[in-house]
């Protein structure tokens, strides 16, 4: 079959039609982000990049049986300046509509996000389909929902698979970026998404990027910004997952004060004990969601970022897929991205040839 991936970015739908054994005749995709396109040509080598959208013609294709798009969600998202249609990033939709209007695929695939109904209905509109909302967090450990409108059938909503964080975490990451949190008290802070946010990050800017979660809940959404703490935190129960200039610059002082660095493989933050001495804690928590505090509330808690490898799970992605390119890069393609699992239990429905 021949596929036409409209905004393709690291090609997460070819991702979804090798895991299901659909053979691809040719696959061409349009992709203006230069890391995008070297991830996925490291991993799908014979992709024919037609590049900027608004350079391709139905015209100058062969037959195209299935057309998948993600187009630029920026405008529509809540979560975004709701410029909608006027935004020109959500503008290149029509750009979506006029090539589907010109290959006349036998399936289309249209992901974008939740917005306000009447974005909603005027895209169900141009499209001509009832979109379907699907939370990623059925099929990962990531709370992401998405509209998909397509032709195929589709055989409602995927299975839960009961993911949280703790379940994609990394066991080998040591020494990222962290730091300090500042927990919160009280009773069980899970929201109606699984999310739990158990505190904030001690550092600056919007309180949003502040938030923290426990690894027994879910992540919250993926965005395709980076830098800027931006990245996902959650609560760490060893300090050998953190690494900050402030325990840095505690354990320089220590030395230089006894002489003697009490921090076991570089792992834990410096405490000073009642006897003068210092001596290390490690952060612990409850089985009812609580940051428990002892020792009088001395014992210090700490969170870090997820990792890429961990984002790329979080997206149902292969482990290292995005490996190439800078984490900035890695970060921002993965929030661009598909959840894979979900566009592999929509495209179940492809009839063609399948291995």
């Amino acid at each position: 079959m021949n596929v036409l991936s409209l905004f393709d970015g690291m090609s997460c739908g070819q991702i979804a039609l090798d895991r299901l054994g659909i053979k691809v005749e040719n696959y061409y995709a349009s992709e203006i982000d230069k890391y995008a396109i070297k991830i996925a040509q490291k991993n799908y080598p014979n992709t024919i990049q037609l590049g900027d959208i608004k350079n391709v013609k139905g015209e100058d294709l062969p037959s195209i049986d299935l057309l998948l798009a993600g187009s630029p969600c920026q405008g529509f998202s809540f979560a975004g300046k709701q410029l909608a249609f006027d935004d020109p990033r959500s503008a290149l939709f029509f750009e979506f509509i006029r090539l589907l209007k010109e290959v006349k695929p036998k399936y289309f695939l249209l992901e974008n996000v939740r917005m306000k109904k009447e974005y909603l209905d005027a895209i169900t509109d141009l499209v001509g389909v009832e979109p379907i909302l699907i939370n990623s967090a059925l099929v990962s450990a990531q709370n992401r929902q998405r509209y998909y409108w397509t032709n195929l059938p589709v055989a409602g909503q995927p299975e839960d698979k009961g993911l949280v964080l703790r379940d994609i975490l990394d066991p080998s990451v040591t020494f990222v970026k962290g730091g300090r949190l500042q927990p919160f008290s009280g009773d069980d802070l899970c929201d109606g998404n699984g999310l739990i946010h158990v505190g904030e990050a001690d550092i600056k800017g919007h309180d949003i990027l502040k938030r923290v979660y426990d690894r027994r809940g879910k992540s919250p959404t993926l965005t395709a910004n980076s830098g800027g703490n931006q990245e996902v935190k959650i609560v760490v129960q060893s300090y050998r997952e953190v690494r900050t200039e402030e325990s840095k610059k505690i354990r320089r002082e220590v030395r230089k004060k006894t002489g003697k660095d009490y921090t076991p493989f570089r792992a834990k933050e410096l405490q000073a004990r009642d006897d003068g001495k210092v001596g290390t804690v490690t952060p612990s928590l409850n089985n009812d969601h609580k940051i428990s505090l002892t020792k009088n509330d001395t014992q210090e808690v700490y969170w870090r970022v997820l990792t890429p490898l961990e984002c790329e799970r979080l997206q149902t992605v292969p482990d290292n897929y995005t490996e190439g390119v800078s984490n900035t890069q890695r970060y921002k393609m993965l929030g661009n991205g598909w959840t894979v699992d979900v566009i592999c239990h929509i495209l179940k429905g492809v009839d063609y040839g399948s291995n």
